[in-house]
């Protein structure tokens, strides 16, 4: 997505500002990744894809409903 990150053990930097790209991304079954995935998805230039976008359900069931209603 083009974001300079910085790794952290126990989460992340998202140094910035800087435009994100819509790109592929993985959030490797962790439904919190999910999510922050999917709202970096909303302000990306482009399309962006998830892959295991779905596991948003283990915390949010109706989180990508809610996130939808958000936009209107």
């Amino acid at each position: 997505m083009g974001a300079s990150v910085e790794e952290l053990p126990d989460g992340m930097i998202i140094h910035g500002p800087s435009k994100l790209k819509g790109a592929k991304v993985n959030s490797f079954g962790d439904h919190r990744v999910a999510m922050a995935l999917s709202v970096a998805g909303l302000v990306a230039e482009g399309t962006t894809m998830i892959d295991e976008a779905t596991s948003v359900e283990i915390s949010y069931p109706d989180f990508y409903q809610c996130l939808h209603g958000l936009l209107k």
